[in-house]
């Protein structure tokens, strides 16, 4: 893991919790970021490390996972740049409970849960943006698990799209089989495979290769109900 001034800017610059800090508490933050590349693939963490820092997504996509009770893995959701994991760690000392794999080559910033609480003690902006962004995320989760029982599945892999192609809609790469896409939404491999296909068929896509496609009518995705 090293410190590299511009990813640690990029960082700062992606995170909600950083984004209404005055330039003087983002310089004073830069310094205590840390990063790492992990390949597609790759393990971020397994259920039973110890959590001592922050980690942010920089660039790439991790998912969370959980292995079930039948043993077989389970994806609880997914990190996009921006995105962050471990804030628990920010207050004590914990243990993953879960699984994170890269599913693409994968940048990620760290900031030790010693280094960060210093910065709460002088950054009561800091502190505040840290409860908002708590709150946020629990109504992420209840807003996702509503989704999953009243969202019909056509909007759910448009967010879907949208979500993982992010700024790259001329082409981006599906970083999950569509089994596991299928598994993600709460539906048969079956069935994505179809909405792909009627996707295609509209104008809102165009599969350029295997697991590439363009996004060419992202309103109409973000519109689909």
């Amino acid at each position: 893991m090293v410190h590299d001034a511009d990813h640690a800017e990029q960082c700062i610059k992606l995170v909600p919790i950083f984004q209404t800090l005055s330039d003087a508490e983002r310089a004073q933050i830069a310094p205590l970021v840390q990063h790492r590349h992990y390949a597609s693939g790759e393990s971020v963490f397994a259920a039973g490390d110890i959590v001592g820092s922050l980690m942010i997504v920089a660039h790439g996509q991790v998912k969370i996972t959980q292995i079930a009770a039948n043993g077989k893995e389970q994806l609880l959701y997914l990190l996009n740049p921006g995105d962050f994991d471990g804030e628990a760690a920010l207050f004590t000392a914990s243990t993953r409970q879960n699984f994170g794999t890269a599913l693409a080559a994968t940048d990620v910033c760290m900031i030790r849960r010693q280094d960060f609480q210093k910065q709460l003690q002088t950054s009561p902006q800091l502190a505040l943006n840290i409860l908002n962004a708590f709150g946020q995320r629990l109504a992420s989760v209840a807003e996702q698990s509503t989704q999953a029982t009243t969202a019909s599945i056509e909007e759910r892999l448009a967010n879907y799209l949208l979500e993982t192609a992010g700024d790259q809609t001329d082409e981006f790469k599906l970083p999950m089989k569509k089994k596991d896409i299928a598994s993600y939404l709460g539906t048969t491999p079956e069935t994505i495979s179809r909405k792909f296909r009627d996707f295609t068929d509209a104008g809102l896509i165009e599969k350029l290769a295997v697991n590439r496609f363009r996004i060419l009518d992202a309103d109409g995705l973000a519109l689909i109900e």
